[in-house]
């Protein structure tokens, strides 16, 4: 069972990670928080590419509350059928712009709280919206950062916000800006779930990850 890395050693690990990639990105094509809050919400039980080429469309007749209510729900499942729950995700896209127009006059609120209460919006996405847009510190946990922080001993936790607060709690406050997109890439091309790249991992020799691969 890896134990939880010291300081010093976590702050070598996104040392790294900050030099390899200074400005690490997400994935999700997005123009203003409207879009990015939509493409987020879309990603649930999805990958980041399936959503991007749904919405490739999307956004450019809807990047906006108001005209998505002007689309209308069928004709945004027929930009969004190709993902998973897509039936359900299309009501929950339509219930948030009228939220969104009635009760924040079109605009995306910028607080974790007000995020959350929307229909479909989790504290994951909410935490994404924050961080990417409003360059907000939040820390969004899904499975790439639960897995590879339990693995490495960067940040543990039984749960998801268990690790969202072992990342508060342990990375570097100067790190903490990037630090969920750095893990994300790390865990999503690197530290893979079945067969972790180890020989490719630029923390091997910090890492706790005891079944490292040759």
């Amino acid at each position: 069972m890896p134990k939880q890395l010291p300081y010093h050693t976590i702050h070598e690990i996104f040392s790294r990670f900050q030099a390899a990639e200074p400005e690490p990105k997400g994935e999700l094509n997005h123009t203003n928080a409207y879009t990015l809050l939509v493409a987020v919400a879309l990603s649930a039980q999805a990958t980041d590419k399936g959503v991007n080429r749904a919405t490739e469309g999307l956004f450019k007749v809807a990047d906006t509350p108001e005209k998505m209510l002007a689309l209308g729900e069928d004709a945004l499942i027929e930009h969004i059928k190709t993902i998973g729950l897509y039936r359900n995700k299309a009501k929950n896209v339509m219930k948030m712009a009228r939220i969104l127009v009635d009760e924040y006059d079109g605009q995306v609120p910028s607080s974790r709280a007000a995020l959350s209460s929307l229909p479909g919006v989790g504290r994951k996405t909410a935490n994404v919206v924050l961080n990417m847009w409003w360059q907000f510190p939040a820390q969004a946990v899904d499975t790439h950062i639960f897995r590879f922080g339990n693995r490495s001993g960067v940040a543990m936790g039984k749960d998801v916000v268990a690790v969202e607060r072992a990342i508060e709690d342990h990375i570097p406050a100067e790190f903490q800006q990037h630090a969920h997109h750095w893990m994300i890439l790390h865990g999503r091309y690197i530290c893979l779930a079945r067969k972790p790249r180890c020989v490719d991992c630029l923390i091997r020799d910090l890492c706790e990850f005891e079944e490292k691969t040759e």
